[in-house]
């Protein structure tokens, strides 16, 4: 299988690079950014809008350029290089998603094409306290009276909550199954607060608050929101990998160049073959999560499904080797908040829990494997 890029995804992966290159060159840089509400700079997404990048997996009549998941994946791999702090996964891959797969054309015309020129940042109010990454909702309800429909219940954490325009809200429909709906993030009840990443996330009430349905009223878009949070842990998977290249080339450059009794770090044996270890973990991660982008461009939700839940766990096995080793092979400044690779560390941890972690893969795979028949091998033959 071929896993090389085409001419024209190398200039993107170049262009992206270099945009965010400049932007966080120095580690230094993305500390002061993410210290200050929102969390992200705000310059750096408009730069990103008039790149087209905050359009890019979405259909030229929405706004948008219409490239394939193979795209967007690059540009998550550009975002881990440098683990920049704007919310391209959440509103873009998982908030645009869903107004892409649930909303009517009149939404996305509207909602899509705002996003995709920074005019408007959205964010998705999926979570709930207590919940373990299901795609259904049960702690905010939906209540209709005519043609209006009002919210009432809690999400938490909703990334970038505080600071977004609008709210993509998932919620519990009279008649059974969740719902989507459009909300004005003005209109509810929001809390703020610093994530151990470096990010952002929020608190956010409704109170018999007024929302616009996604798509067709009333109907049950739990199917969909499984395919975009399949389609959000190939993405982060993809940034996961762009964070653990830096995190690896950074602790081999320390080994390379540290001195301990006269001679540098990497002539001691063991630490290179732990080193060795982390290149390995990383290139078997490489492998499924590029394997499991191609998959996406087949449309179907049980290969997507499988395919999102191995790139999960290979990728959650690898973020928390290559981060764990990353810090212990730096020693005492690995630890230091002034020191990148335990910010990167701690992006790969945030990573592995925003859709589910290692272990929610596990069951998941192995529910697969609880479905076939089980064989007698002495009975066999």
């Amino acid at each position: 299988m071929d896993f090389s890029y085409d001419d024209e995804q190398d200039a993107l992966r170049d262009a992206v690079r270099g945009l965010l290159g400049k932007a966080y060159s120095d580690f230094e840089q993305r500390r002061q950014t993410t210290k200050a509400d929102p969390g992200f700079s705000e310059e750096v997404w408009s730069q990103m809008a008039e790149m087209g990048l905050l359009g890019l997996p979405f259909a030229e009549e929405d706004g948008g350029v219409g490239a394939g998941p193979v795209e967007v994946a690059i540009v998550c791999q550009e975002i881990g290089r440098v683990i920049a702090p704007e919310p391209f996964l959440h509103a873009v891959v998982l908030a645009g998603g869903l107004v892409q797969a649930c909303g009517t054309p009149e939404q996305r015309q509207e909602v899509l094409g705002a996003l995709a020129s920074g005019e408007r940042l959205l964010a998705l109010a999926h979570d709930e306290p207590g919940s373990r990454w299901a795609p259904t909702a049960s702690a905010v309800t939906a209540t209709q009276d005519g043609d209006s429909w009002t919210l009432s219940g809690t999400k938490e954490p909703v990334v970038q909550g505080a600071r977004a325009d609008q709210l993509v809200v998932s919620a519990k429909l009279p008649d059974g199954g969740t719902g989507l709906f459009l909300v004005v993030g003005e209109t509810c009840e929001r809390t703020g607060y610093p994530t151990y990443d470096g990010g952002r996330a929020a608190r956010v009430r409704f109170d018999a608050t007024p929302a616009t349905p996604l798509g067709e009223p009333g109907r049950d878009l739990a199917g969909s929101i499984a395919l975009i949070q399949d389609l959000g842990r190939i993405m982060a998977a993809n940034t996961a990998i762009g964070a653990m290249e830096v995190a690896l080339r950074t602790t081999c450059g320390y080994l390379t160049s540290r001195k301990q009794f006269g001679v540098t770090l990497n002539t001691f044996q063991a630490l290179t073959f732990r080193a060795a270890d982390m290149y390995v973990s990383l290139e078997l991660a490489t492998s499924v999560v590029q394997w499991a982008t191609m998959v996406l461009s087949s449309g179907d939700p049980a290969r997507v499904h499988d395919a999102a839940a191995r790139a999960g766990l290979q990728a959650s096995r690898a973020a928390r080797h290559v981060g764990q080793e990353a810090i212990q092979l730096h020693g005492g400044i690995g630890m230091t908040a002034e020191y990148s690779v335990g910010s990167y560390t701690a992006v790969l941890t945030a990573l592995d829990h925003l859709l589910g972690d290692g272990d929610h893969h596990l069951v998941t795979l192995a529910d697969a494997v609880a479905e076939h028949d089980a064989i007698d091998p002495l009975a066999v033959g």
